[in-house]
């Protein structure tokens, strides 16, 4: 995928400049002599080129790959006669902002400006890119063989992934001097610009509608029964995770499609670059061939008579504007995969024109398409439950107004209706001891709360099953929008996200402690899209005073996941269950995340337990 330009030389050097880590005259106007250099001299020990901001003449080396497509258009080249710092990268990305003049074997001699490019921008955090910038290239000679690649494998790769940043310089670690036999971001990051091989890999990141795909190099690295990469905290980043593109034109080559669990075989060659969409990144201009290992989409059991099935699922942006196709998928996951749940909450429904923002907030229409395709797909006539958003405030999509939602299934369970839930109006909890109730079903929780500013308020409805009251919260907590990545300049990462969840866990706990007030015993079940992995602070909120417990955990912890993002399986969609939920049987039904081929990009959950 192409990575946009939005950040400027001048604003990286300010940055830098601004964190200590280049010095006043490197931010000044270039000098009118320019410095003779070769490219471990520009790349330097950092992470940040001691020449930033400088031109530079006299630069050779040999072309490595070739960049002829998108806005970031160049080529890659690297000097042959290396020296011996291991920290020093011997390769380079000279921008050309044009489709390149130059051919793979051609030894070119380089005068440039030296940039510090970061992809996303200098508000993303996102580490830099040492590029050389309009560029005036000479072709010494053609046909020259590559420079030899370094082969990267789980004995090169370090088990620690990065190091803390610098506290004086706002915890970035663009000013530390690299360390490449201790940290695997230290080891890529002194790899950058050159060419570099891996040999057959595991797949452990689908290919993607932009012709990405994610390998790892460690084999044994955290995989999971399927074949994936489980993230399981937040110091376990799984360092053998490569990003995969190519540099082959589609037209000779279309980009293989891979399945978490695929293997692609053979040797993948070509330069490390680092890109906003996934960090370090082999642009392969030589590409293995994919191995299909057969993973198959997962049915869960049917619930037996006495058992209630309960089940979320994101259903991504559903709106009567998407292909019939898309409905089906996702109407056969109800049916076939989940068995048809007797309750489903989803997440995701918009209103009937999706994305036109006209003030439309009602989705009956996306509603009657989804329940209509159930049925034909051989499903129950499941009936709906839900309150329209208001206008544009829970965020999502602009003018989509997604919410959640209840499916029930009326032919085993019962929604008990109370009037008078609306957008703005929280429901309560009322009832005598031992007997609690919703004073609105379906009703908002705490709609008021700052913590839900642009997000999706929570749903909770009350429902009977077999003489037994379940009370049932439909969650889709904020995004992780705007938090940095795992390759972050700023070690520990900033997770800012994750204070606004912090607080919606907080308010959906009180509020089942509400409950839980009144009947101690009372089937209380949170569930939804929680944007937040099991071990998160989010997850603990939720769970304080012993008022829910997630699912998960009666999981093996390889078993533990909803979603695969840039090669890591975790979790972000939860059910958790009040402690009179007990020996229930939980499922993670992988139908999706692990897929090029996707209805939704999230796995559907499911809990069946007797009430």
């Amino acid at each position: 995928m192409p990575v946009p330009r939005t950040a400027a030389v001048s604003a990286v050097v300010a940055a830098a400049l601004a964190a200590g880590l280049v010095s006043a005259a490197s931010s000044q106007a270039a000098p009118a002599t320019p410095v003779q250099a070769k490219i471990h001299d520009i790349q330097g020990t950092t992470r940040i080129s001691p020449l930033a901001g400088q031109q530079v003449t006299g630069v050779t080396g040999v072309v490595t790959g070739v960049r002829a497509y998108g806005s970031s258009k160049g080529f890659w080249f690297q000097d042959t006669a290396p020296d011996k710092n291991p920290a020093t990268s011997e390769g380079v990305f000279v921008f050309t902002g044009s489709n390149p003049t130059v051919a793979v074997g051609d030894a070119v001699e380089v005068a440039a400006t030296v940039t510090e490019y970061v992809p996303g921008g200098a508000s993303s955090g996102n580490q830099s890119v040492t590029e050389l910038s309009r560029p005036v290239v000479k072709v010494l000679s053609s046909g020259n063989a590559v420079p030899a690649p370094v082969v990267i494998t789980a004995r090169s790769v370090p088990d620690r992934y990065t190091p803390n940043g610098d506290p004086a310089a706002g915890n970035s670690v663009n000013g530390l001097t690299l360390k490449p036999k201790k940290y695997a971001t230290d080891y890529y990051e002194s790899l950058e610009g050159m060419n570099v091989r891996i040999n057959t890999s595991r797949v452990v990141g689908a290919t993607d509608p932009y012709s990405e795909l994610w390998v790892t190099v460690k084999p044994q690295e955290n995989r999971t029964a399927r074949g994936g990469s489980l993230y399981s905290s937040y110091s376990d980043q799984n360092t053998g995770r490569l990003q995969i593109q190519s540099l082959i034109p589609t037209a000779q080559r279309p980009f293989p499609t891979a399945n978490v669990g695929d293997t692609l075989i053979g040797t993948t060659e070509g330069p490390l670059d680092f890109n906003q969409f996934g960090g370090y990144t082999l642009a392969a201009r030589t590409l293995g061939t994919v191995k299909d290992n057969g993973l198959k989409r997962e049915v869960t059991r049917k619930q037996r008579t006495g058992e209630l099935a309960v089940a979320t699922y994101n259903v991504e942006n559903l709106d009567p504007g998407d292909p019939q196709s898309k409905f089906d998928a996702l109407a056969q996951g109800v049916v076939t995969n989940l068995a048809s749940p007797d309750i489903v909450a989803l997440e995701e429904i918009q209103d009937n024109n999706g994305a036109k923002n006209d003030g439309t907030v009602d989705a009956s229409a996306t509603v009657k398409k989804f329940t209509d395709a159930i049925v034909g797909a051989g499903g129950p006539a499941y009936q709906w439950r839900s309150i329209d958003p208001e206008n544009d405030k829970d965020g999502g999509e602009p003018g989509g107004n997604i919410r959640q939602g209840f499916l029930f299934n009326p032919a085993r369970v019962s929604f008990t209706d109370r009037p008078g839930g609306d957008y703005k109006t929280a429901v309560g909890v009322t009832g005598a001891k031992g007997h609690p109730a919703l004073t609105l079903s379906p009703g908002r929780v705490d709609p008021a709360n700052p913590a839900w500013a642009d997000s999706r308020k929570p749903l909770a409805g009350e429902f009977v099953f077999k003489g037994r009251t379940v009370f049932v919260i439909a969650n889709h907590f904020a995004s992780k929008g705007g938090d940095e990545s795992l390759v972050s300049q700023h070690q520990p990462v900033p997770r800012s996200s994750e204070t606004k969840r912090l607080q919606q866990a907080q308010a959906v706990n009180a509020f089942v402690k509400q409950l839980l007030a009144v009947d101690k015993h009372a089937d209380v079940l949170a569930l939804g899209d929680i944007n937040d992995f099991d071990f998160s602070g989010t997850t603990k909120a939720l769970e304080d005073g012993g008022a829910l417990r997630s699912a998960y955990r009666t999981l093996p912890k390889k078993e533990r996941y909803s979603y695969v993002y840039q090669g890591n399986t975790q979790v972000l969609d939860q059910i958790l269950a009040s402690p009179a939920v007990r020996g229930f049987e939980y499922d993670s039904v992988h139908i999706n995340a692990e897929f090029a081929n996707q209805t939704s990009d999230h796995d559907p959950q499911i809990i069946r337990f007797h009430p």
